[in-house]
């Protein structure tokens, strides 16, 4: 399904009057949230993609394409169709300019419909994870090797319905706030999980691995002097994206 197919099938529903966006009466820097029909919306888009994830299963959606989304909400009772209002934040969250977040990071989905082909990835064991074949996978075996067992994969490939719901998780965490939820992640179009990408941490250090507590470990300071690796987004990084040390650069 192109962009085309896809508007076709929504159908014009009016949110509500106020503005497009409504910011923040306590940021500074007038932080752009979504408005109140949005933010509705948000809720119930939220639940169903999680839904779908508990549908497929967690490896499964990954990598999961935008298209099989749409089939598993209409055919399945337990998840529900997506309604029109919903379609329309989808896009909305795809396809929009980041920059007016503060995002300036390379578009790498060009369509949300894009697919990933099985035959270019595969799975790593105990991960749940999966990595692009080539240069990700030979470098991740590398790391293992250089680096010892108890570095693991965190994140690997992400397909177009996984990135989302990162995003729309950051966004409600945020209470609607877009533009620091598109500090914390890249927008759906925007991931570098989407073309080899990869991230790693320490085996059983949790959720602290996607902290900066990661820089503390042994792991860390051997990934450092690797230089056959370098981090994707540094301090004070050019994408706006926060620090993410555990991050790696593939491409």
């Amino acid at each position: 399904m192109n962009r085309r197919d896809f508007l076709g099938i929504l159908t014009a529903t009016p949110f509500m009057a106020d503005s497009l966006f409504a910011n923040s009466l306590n940021s500074k820097d007038k932080d752009i949230y979504l408005n109140k029909q949005e933010w509705s919306v948000l809720l119930t888009l939220k639940a169903r993609i999680n839904r779908i994830q508990k549908h497929t299963g967690y490896g499964n959606f990954n990598i999961l394409s935008f298209d099989d989304a749409l089939f598993i909400s209409r055919n399945y009772s337990s998840v529900g169709n997506f309604t029109k209002d919903e379609l329309n934040l989808l896009d909305k969250l795809f396809h929009e300019n980041p920059n007016k977040y503060g995002f300036y990071g390379q578009k790498t989905c060009p369509k949300i419909t894009t697919k990933i082909s099985k035959k270019d990835i595969v799975k790593i064991p105990h991960t749940g994870h999966y990595l692009y074949k080539g240069k990700p996978l030979k470098d991740y075996k590398r790391l293992l090797k250089d680096v010892g067992d108890d570095l693991i994969l965190t994140s690997g490939v992400r397909g177009v319905m996984k990135q989302m719901r990162l995003y729309i998780h950051r966004i409600y965490s945020f209470k609607g706030n877009i533009t620091q939820a598109s500090h914390i992640i890249a927008p759906p179009a925007y991931s570098y999980h989407s073309i080899g990408d990869f991230d790693v941490g320490k085996k059983g250090f949790g959720y602290a691995n996607f902290t900066t507590k990661f820089t503390k470990t042994k792991e860390f300071k051997e990934l450092e002097k690797l230089n056959y690796i370098s981090m994707r987004y540094t301090v004070n990084n050019k994408d706006g994206i926060r620090y993410e040390p555990w991050h790696v650069k593939v491409i």
